[in-house]
């Protein structure tokens, strides 16, 4: 179960560990659709991108008994990237089981944090397979990217520190992949700004959050295709599934050629990096009625892999 005493628990746990992330403007977005927009950093967090978050709280929280075998998830990245950093500052062994089409910063941050990636099939039954394998072997705790509730709370820590930032919102608006971002805004802003209407954003080539939430009934990922290679895994169903099927507002669909163009006037007009899946977040905006509203988006990341 997650709720906001569980987000205010997991945020006095990571504190020590995470950076509060700024909150940005653009003058020129903000003119141009007559709204305030606020984005929330995580490209500026800790690995880049939001999931140490979620990782921090998940791994911290394990008993000294169950943390002594070490951890393994598997994961397209971020989410790689934060387990196996929070592996090394609690100071116990970490396996990451990475797609074999992974970006290669990705997989060279697994290494940097002191993790031994894992590459397999970019199926995601070659990687809960691989997963099974580890943990067979060494005994190792399974930490889920997005399906925990450790997770989810830890990273409706980023919505938590939004609202405190930037209150009043009218609009939240967050990337959806599995759910664990989308899922932890929807419970905090549940709680602290009721009228906020939560929104997820979801690429049109990867849409099982839509497709979910328009059939009342969870729909499992089936070939996804997307630049935006954070949002590629299946809506968690056991518990992030059911928080947004209760609490989230609408889920929307972008184009790529949508997440493209929100991408460049990101790094032209604000001047800093984000990845993709955020994109997708800032791409959705076109989707709503701004005007005159507030709006908070949360941008997941940073992680980029430019061409050679």
């Amino acid at each position: 179960m997650t709720d906001l005493a569980a987000i205010r628990a997991a945020a006095e746990r990571i504190e020590p560990h995470v950076h509060r992330t700024p909150v940005l403007t653009s003058r020129f977005f903000d003119e141009r659709h007559d709204t305030r927009v606020f984005f929330k950093c995580e490209n500026f967090q800790r690995t880049g991108a939001f999931k140490v978050r979620g990782a921090f709280n998940a791994v911290l929280s394990l008993s000294d008994t169950e943390a002594a075998k070490g951890v393994v998830t598997h994961s397209s990245g971020n989410h790689g990237q934060a387990v196996a950093c929070a592996a090394r500052v609690r100071g116990i062994p970490a396996w990451i089981v990475m797609p074999s089409n992974a970006p290669t910063p990705k997989q060279e941050a697994v290494l940097g944090y002191g993790a031994e990636p894992c590459l397999c099939e970019p199926t995601l039954a070659a990687r809960e397979s691989t997963a099974q394998q580890i943990i067979e072997r060494t005994g190792a705790h399974f930490i889920d990217s997005n399906d925990i509730p450790e997770v989810i709370a830890g990273q409706g820590t980023a919505t938590l520190e939004l609202l405190a930032d930037a209150p009043g919102l009218d609009w939240l608006v967050t990337p959806v992949g599995g759910g664990g971002l989308l899922s932890g805004a929807a419970v905090a802003a549940a709680e602290l700004s009721p009228s906020t209407r939560v929104v997820g954003a979801e690429p049109a080539g990867a849409d099982d959050a839509f497709r979910s939430f328009t059939s009342g009934e969870w729909v499992p990922s089936v070939n996804p295709q997307t630049i935006a290679d954070g949002l590629l895994v299946s809506l968690g169903r056991n518990h992030a599934w059911p928080i947004i099927k209760r609490s989230v507002h609408s889920i929307v669909t972008v184009s790529e050629d949508e997440i493209v163009t929100a991408l460049r006037f990101v790094w032209q007009r604000m001047k800093i990096v984000i990845e993709p899946s955020s994109a997708v977040a800032v791409a959705a905006l076109a989707k709503l009625d701004l005007a005159d509203k507030r709006v908070g988006v949360i941008l997941s990341g940073g992680n980029v892999a430019f061409p050679e």
